[in-house]
């Protein structure tokens, strides 16, 4: 038989369970997928850019009729942008969302490692020092939220010991996490900055024995608390000209206990500032 004479079948009608009517009458204020990992390109201080891999989670909105969302969706909006996210268009993928999914809005997190190189202290051997950095982007309609979140590790040494101790002092690692509104694009690198002259000392991930004995000798003679560690940050992000809100968050992982030490301060939006100092005023 020829060609011409083959006749196609019939396309077969699949059904859409997730238009169908939900009658529970109940919103559901995020759906989406999570986990998914795709390279991504940040920018970088030192070098306009670097390339890295990031794992995501993409959310909206599902109104209470809807059964549920087409998650297939998802990856079509991110793969329509490209092998490569840019940060300048994380906007655009919201809106996108928002417009593929029907939904008032949307919500984009992305997890990354960053790296930084790093001269240590008196070989000034330089070496790579690896980050842990976050976006979390939400949006309603036109409206958008963008928020920073930076994890590094730091040491800490504690005052207290060294103050009672005959003999050294007790000295930990810590993870301060810190979290950033701001005006206009704050580096990643300003806020690692930030936190390791805030501790008694920062990481390198290369030392030679001099470098041991300098890091060593610099975190005993700035002996630092959980609670100091969260201010000495607050401080520094206060002082910042672009910086608007931040929630920073300290860990340390005691070396002579079986716990760990936390301490967190959080420059709140202005309203809830005031509604904190009435609730402090006498009646």
């Amino acid at each position: 038989m020829s060609r011409k004479g083959k006749t196609r079948p019939a396309a077969v009608k699949l059904d859409d369970k997730q238009s169908e009517r939900d009658h529970r009458e109940l919103r559901i204020d995020k759906v989406g997928v999570r986990g998914l990992r795709f390279p991504i390109q940040v920018r970088d201080r030192a070098h306009s850019f670097q390339n890295t891999v990031a794992t995501l989670g993409m959310f909206v909105d599902l109104p209470q009729e809807f059964k549920g969302t087409h998650m297939s969706r998802f990856v079509e909006v991110l793969n329509a942008h490209g092998n490569v996210i840019h940060v300048e268009n994380i906007r655009e993928i919201l809106q996108e969302l928002q417009k593929k999914l029907n939904s008032a809005t949307s919500h984009l997190e992305i997890e990354f490692p960053y790296f930084m190189s790093k001269k240590s202290p008196v070989s000034r051997r330089e070496s790579l020092m690896d980050y842990i950095a976050r976006f979390d982007a939400a949006a309603c309609g036109q409206e958008t939220d963008f928020i920073l979140t930076v994890k590094v590790n730091v040491t800490i040494l504690c005052p207290c010991s060294k103050a009672i101790a005959k003999h050294g002092a007790h000295n930990q690692r810590g993870e301060v996490t810190v979290a950033v509104r701001f005006k206009k694009i704050v580096w990643i690198e300003e806020i690692i900055e930030i936190i390791e002259a805030s501790a008694s000392s920062e990481l390198f991930a290369l030392l030679k024995r001099q470098d041991e004995k300098a890091v060593t000798e610099r975190a005993y003679e700035n002996p630092v608390f959980v609670e100091d560690l969260v201010r000495n940050v607050a401080l520094r992000l206060n002082a910042h000209p672009l910086v608007t809100w931040y929630k920073v968050e300290a860990e340390n992982q005691e070396s002579i206990h079986n716990h760990n030490a936390y301490a967190c301060i959080e420059r709140r939006p202005e309203i809830r500032i005031q509604m904190a100092n009435r609730a402090s005023q006498p009646a």
